[in-house]
């Protein structure tokens, strides 16, 4: 959801916006039906038929900015990154003051109304991340 929202969001002001899990499924499983419909009705397009795929170490010196949506898994992308490239990579709602420090929860196992929710915190998080780039208050690793 969140590469669909950045693309949508952030495409002016990162030209690689690439999405990857920590625990994904390493058969590249397809977007889950629920996130689909919940991007939809948010008005969002998933452009190319995804998949998921997990993160490996030498991606993570390849991008200016590698965001994670819950904290166990800023550590988990810190211990595959080299010491170098650990500054960049940050927790998505680190950018949004008044959530800072907060985990996006994973809605896979709850309702459908949690997909929504997950939308509108990462719509949040994009916001405040494209004000502080504009603002030239962005700083990348």
């Amino acid at each position: 959801m969140a590469e669909a929202i950045f693309r949508a969001r952030l495409g002016e002001v990162f030209q690689t916006i690439a999405s990857a899990g920590v625990h994904a499924d390493p058969h590249g499983g397809p977007v889950d039906a629920r996130a689909a419909a919940a991007l939809a009705r948010h008005d969002y397009a998933l452009e190319r038929k995804w998949r998921s795929c997990r993160v490996e170490p030498e991606q993570l010196g390849r991008y200016d900015l590698v965001l994670a949506m819950e904290a166990e898994h800023v550590q988990a992308l810190r211990k595959k990154a080299a010491p170098e490239h650990h500054a960049r990579i940050l927790l998505l709602t680190d950018f949004v003051p008044e959530m800072a420090g907060q985990d996006i929860p994973d809605p896979y196992f709850g309702p459908v109304a949690g997909f929504d929710a997950v939308i509108g915190m990462i719509e949040r998080a994009a916001q405040d991340l494209l004000k502080q780039s504009r603002a030239g208050r962005l700083r990348l690793g």
